[in-house]
């Protein structure tokens, strides 16, 4: 069972792969469209192919991913009971759909901003040039930053299912939160600059709140099943 889902899963990579290779012109347009007329260099005989394969790579590990879930899934769930089945499928769509908005937000918000922000940064003194393999690295970065960070209402609402934490306790650690999303936000901008700061802090206390939202509504499944349990 587990070796031929493994093998589905390798073909599927394989085929997506193949797929993504007729798409990847126009992704790597896409992550370099912020770079407006500045051309990026190759700084190395062979950047521009490591570049391209890696973004294909990258692509096919993205539309083959639907299928790897469901292979996993199928894996795990003849085990499970028929709720078990559906809290899972659930978080898997939620992991998914908060991870794609948080690569939306850094796409369309924290990208162009950070982008025209550093090529601006004494442009009187240096000539804002870049490599092809430091700019895409730079750019995968902060998309995959943003997704992960985009978990965060589904993290606090996992740690509010297992009874580590309590939607009590995350309201009244809301001035803790707000330092800890502060730091955060400035690890994660790629500029050094208040506003573009506050824009990434901002979604993240929406999703802190979202969080709660969502552990309470964790925190009272934990309760009805603790009390099935019980009976």
């Amino acid at each position: 069972e587990f070796r031929s889902r493994l093998l589905r899963v390798v073909i599927a990579l394989v085929v997506a792969f193949g797929i993504s290779l007729a798409f990847t012109n126009q992704a790597l347009d896409f992550l370099l469209f912020q770079m407006s007329s500045v051309k990026p260099i190759a700084l190395h005989p062979t950047e521009t192919i490591v570049v391209y394969f890696r973004v294909a790579m990258i692509l096919g590990f993205v539309l083959a991913m639907p299928y790897i879930l469901y292979q996993v899934l199928g894996f795990f769930t003849p085990a499970m009971t028929r709720k078990e089945r559906r809290i899972l499928l659930t978080s898997v769509i939620g992991i998914g759909f908060f991870f794609a908005l948080g690569i939306a937000f850094a796409g369309m918000v924290m990208i162009p901003l950070a982008v025209t922000y550093l090529q601006g940064f004494m442009s009187e003194l240096v000539e804002q040039t870049y490599s092809i393999d430091g700019y895409i690295s730079f750019v995968t970065t902060i998309m995959f930053s943003a997704g992960m960070i985009f978990e965060t209402p589904l993290l606090l609402a996992l740690i509010a299912r297992l009874g580590l934490v309590t939607t009590k306790q995350l309201s009244k650690s809301r001035r803790y939160a707000l330092v800890g999303i502060a730091i955060l936000a400035a690890l994660v901008t790629p500029t050094p600059d208040a506003f573009n700061m506050m824009l990434v802090m901002i979604p993240l206390l929406v999703l802190y709140e979202l969080g709660i939202v969502l552990a309470w509504f964790a925190e009272r499944a934990r309760r009805k099943a603790l009390i099935m349990e019980a009976v």
